[in-house]
């Protein structure tokens, strides 16, 4: 069922909180330029809008509103995930593409800003750590393409960079390692003008230049 805008900004709000909200602090923040008689007004109409038959969504008390509990967010599912794979609980098998999209790229209010870059940096440390353990159980391809995908995320990463050289030397790719460290330290020192750091030369060191 299309909804109108206000209603998407509305069960996207409440889909990240997961929690109840009082709702002048919900009308306060999508609304933030209306008087408050006005934005509370304009919570009540999107809720009308969202309540129709067979389409219940939303839980709205009195003072309170949350998403309800039967509905299912793909965001929930990717920070699960997320969150296993760092404390390494998820199996090796699972399929980490899910955790590749940011959230609401096209939207830029604060509370939507703030969320997309918490989840990016989570997705970040996700995808080390998986790369880290494939690399621990010799799946080296597969750990180089985890690693790569935190680069593609955030290219002046150090500790993916890191990752990446050491899997290129646990598989013995000297050469690939050492590309790997030229090419961290050019970018670097042309985007930022800085040098990489002890840790990260100290894997490269003893290679013959």
């Amino acid at each position: 069922m299309p909804l109108p805008f206000a209603a998407q900004r509305l069960l996207a709000f409440l889909a990240l909180q997961r929690v109840p909200l009082v709702r002048s602090h919900v009308a306060g923040t999508l609304w933030p330029d209306s008087p408050e008689q006005r934005s509370q007004a304009s919570l009540r109409s999107t809720l009308w809008r969202i309540s129709r038959p067979g389409y219940h969504v939303v839980d709205a008390g009195p003072t309170h509103i949350e998403l309800a509990p039967f509905v299912d967010v793909d965001m929930h599912r990717m920070v699960s995930k997320a969150h296993s794979l760092i404390a390494d609980r998820a199996a090796l098998a699972d399929d980490a593409t899910d955790l590749l999209d940011d959230l609401l790229p096209d939207w830029y209010e604060d509370w939507v800003i703030w969320e997309r870059e918490r989840l990016r940096q989570l997705r970040l440390h996700a995808l080390e750590a998986l790369a880290l353990r494939l690399m621990r159980a010799g799946r080296y391809g597969e750990a180089v393409e985890a690693s790569q995908m935190a680069l593609r995320d955030e290219p002046l990463r150090e500790s993916a960079h890191r990752i990446l050289i050491l899997v290129h030397l646990a598989e013995g790719n000297a050469a690939e390692a050492r590309r790997q460290f030229r090419m961290y330290e050019r970018l670097i020192g042309s985007e930022l003008n800085v040098e990489p750091s002890s840790d990260i030369r100290g894997l490269v060191r003893h290679l013959t230049p």
